[in-house]
C-alpha cells in the first residue's frame, strides 16, 4: 500500500532536516528519507567553528541536535535509497527498492559525495588505508604517517585534525598554494608535523597484500616521480552531486547540479531542491540550513495552493 504525505524530504543532512522542521511546524505531514545516517557530511567533520551559536562543536553532535529538533513536530524518518521519482499531475511518486511513497510535494536534499581520484589502488585499498573521512578513520592511524590529497577547506581542515593523531601528515596538492580559507591555512601551517608537497598529483596508491604502504606522486613541473611512504591516504578532491535518481526529471545542469529559483523550486511544479545538490556558489552548513528554511515555507505555500485548487 502506498503511503501518502504532504511532503517527502529526500536526504537528512542540514538542508533536509531544516526543511522538514519548517514544513512539520506548519502542520504538514512530512516523511524524511535517507539512505544512510542522518547528518550527511557533518558526520565526517571533526570540529565545526563557523556555525552560529557555537564557538566549536563536533560534526556528529550538531547532526544529533539537528535531528532531535527537526523531528519534534511529527516528522517520520525512514531508511531508503530513492531509485526514481515520477509525477502524475499534482501527485509525486517516490520509489525506493522496496517501497513507494506518494506526496503533494518533494524536497530534494540528497547532498553530495566525495569525488574519487580514479587512480590505481584507490578501489583496491578502500577500507585498508584509503579513506574519505578523517573523523571516521583517523583513530586507526595513531602515531603513523598519513597522506592527505587536496588543497581546499576539507583537505586542510582534516589534515589539521589528523595532525593530533598521526605521527606525520603530508598534504599533496596539485597547485603551488592552498585554496582553503586563510584561517584554516594558518592552523595547518602552524603544525610542526604537517608537510606540504606542491605541484604534485597522485599517480597510484601503493600497498601490499594487507594495506596501504604509500603513494607514488608526480611533480607537474618536472615530471619527476617519487614514492611517499604512509599507512593511510585521505582523499579530499571535491564533491559530486547525488542526483542520478533525479535525472529523468530534467532539472539538472550538465554537471548534475539541480537548478532552482530563490524559493528553491525547480522547473517541475511541486519539486524543490536544497543544500549541496543545488547549483550555488557556496556549500556550507549555514547555507544548507538557509535553503531548508526557505523551502519549508515555499512547500507549505505550494501544498496549500494545491488544496484550494481541488
Amino acid at each position: 500500500m502506498t503511503k501518502k504525505y504532504d511532503v517527502i524530504v529526500i536526504g537528512a543532512g542540514p538542508a533536509g532536516m531544516t526543511a522538514a522542521l519548517y514544513a512539520s511546524r506548519a502542520e504538514l505531514s512530512v516523511l524524511m528519507l535517507d539512505r544512510g545516517v542522518f547528518g550527511g557530511q557533518m558526520n565526517n567533520t571533526a570540529e565545526i567553528e563557523n556555525y552560529p551559536g557555537f564557538k566549536s562543536i563536533l560534526g556528529p553532535d550538531l547532526s544529533q541536535a539537528m535531528y532531535d529538533s527537526s523531528t519534534q513536530f511529527g516528522v517520520e524518518y525512514a531508511y531508503g535509497e530513492v531509485t526514481g521519482i515520477t509525477t502524475d499531475g499534482a501527485t509525486k511518486l517516490v520509489n525506493t527498492a522496496d517501497q513507494q511513497y506518494e506526496a503533494v510535494a518533494v524536497i530534494l536534499a540528497a547532498g553530495a559525495e566525495y569525488r574519487k581520484l580514479g587512480v590505481p589502488g584507490e578501489e583496491e585499498f578502500g577500507g585498508r588505508g584509503v579513506s574519505y573521512c578523517a573523523v571516521c578513520d583517523g583513530a586507526f592511524f595513531k602515531q603513523e604517517d598519513v597522506i592527505v590529497v587536496g588543497g581546499g577547506d576539507s583537505a586542510v581542515q582534516e589534515a589539521t585534525y589528523l595532525s593530533n593523531i598521526a605521527n606525520q601528515v603530508t598534504v599533496v596538492h596539485r597547485r603551488d598554494q592552498l585554496r582553503a580559507q586563510p584561517i584554516l591555512q594558518q592552523q595547518a601551517f602552524s603544525k610542526d608535523n604537517i608537510d606540504f608537497v606542491w605541484n604534485s598529483t597522485v599517480q597510484h596508491i601503493d600497498g601490499d597484500d594487507k594495506k596501504v604502504t604509500g603513494v607514488t606522486i608526480k611533480n607537474q613541473q618536472t615530471n619527476e616521480e617519487q614514492q611517499l611512504a604512509a599507512s593511510g591516504v585521505f582523499i579530499y578532491v571535491g564533491i559530486l552531486p547525488l542526483t542520478t535518481a533525479f535525472q529523468q526529471l530534467g532539472i539538472t545542469d550538465d554537471q548534475g547540479w539541480i537548478e532552482t529559483n530563490e524559493q528553491m523550486a525547480t522547473k517541475v511544479p511541486g519539486i524543490f531542491a536544497v543544500g549541496d545538490v543545488r547549483h550555488k556558489p557556496l556549500r556550507q552548513i549555514t547555507t544548507a540550513v538557509g535553503d531548508g528554511g526557505i523551502a519549508g515555507q515555499a512547500v507549505f505555500d505550494y501544498v496549500e495552493a494545491q488544496k484550494l485548487e481541488k
